[in-house]
């Protein structure tokens, strides 16, 4: 995670997909954002975790379908390498799976290639940052999931326990004993995050600056050993606060 004072400072990104024409428009995207250099290109998972290791960007931008290794594996292997690279999931396929398996994996952001240009470069930037970020067409299922719901057409509030083993990019983290070490401040920020409320939102709510907000997000990151506020949120979850 990026501190304050490296937040000017220039993002590297490498890009993974399989298919040429995506990579070239990504490219091409990238290079017109002054915060942001381009210091590779990889058509799949392998290549994808060779460049992680010569270069340790700053993001990964990550196809999900590709030849040789997937995104979810290969987002996988660059969680266990590199505590400084932050991967984000652009990919066509708007499904479940893809996303569940990808942030438990170790991604801090799930994208839709739909998105528009400054949509991409915004979320690229935020990871690079040290943040994370979902399409808003996936936080409420984000949520859902780990909260241990799915909601159904004829028990919309049923809750519907999940089992499933600890997600990978949590293998580290803190157990819920933490929680005792937190501040007032920060626990109250934290049970902010995990309703889903942006930095600007918890500032505004709080009446501090934004400034703040970011450092005890720092703090509480810290602290519970996970690498940015998605998998805050799925820690939460998962020790059921």
């Amino acid at each position: 995670m990026n501190t304050p004072d490296e937040l000017d400072e220039t993002l590297s990104v490498v890009l993974v997909d399989d298919q040429p024409m995506i990579r070239t428009g990504l490219a091409a995207m990238i290079t017109t954002e002054p915060r942001l250099q381009l210091v590779g290109e990889a058509a799949n998972g392998v290549e994808a975790i060779e460049l992680v290791r010569t270069h340790h960007p700053d993001v990964v931008c990550m196809d999900v379908r590709m030849p040789v290794m997937d995104g979810i594996e290969a987002t996988r292997e660059i969680a266990r390498l590199s505590t400084t690279s932050s991967v984000l999931i652009l990919t066509t396929f708007d499904r479940d799976d893809f996303l569940f398996e990808t942030l438990e994996a170790g991604a801090s952001g799930f994208l839709l290639k739909t998105a528009g240009a400054e949509d991409i470069i915004e979320a690229i930037i935020t990871l690079g940052d040290g943040d994370a970020l979902l399409a808003p067409e996936v936080t409420g299922r984000v949520l859902q999931r780990f909260a241990g719901q799915t909601p159904t057409a004829d028990q919309p509030d049923q809750p519907a326990p999940i089992t499933r083993p600890k997600p990978a990019a949590l293998l580290e983290a803190a157990g819920p004993e933490v929680l005792n070490e937190l501040t007032g401040r920060e626990t109250e920020i934290f049970h902010m995050l995990i309703q889903g409320y942006s930095n600007p939102e918890i500032a505004e709510h709080l009446v501090v600056g934004a400034a703040t907000v970011k450092t005890h997000v720092s703090h509480l990151l810290m602290k519970l050993r996970v690498k940015d506020r998605v998998h805050a949120v799925i820690w939460a979850y998962e020790h059921h606060i």
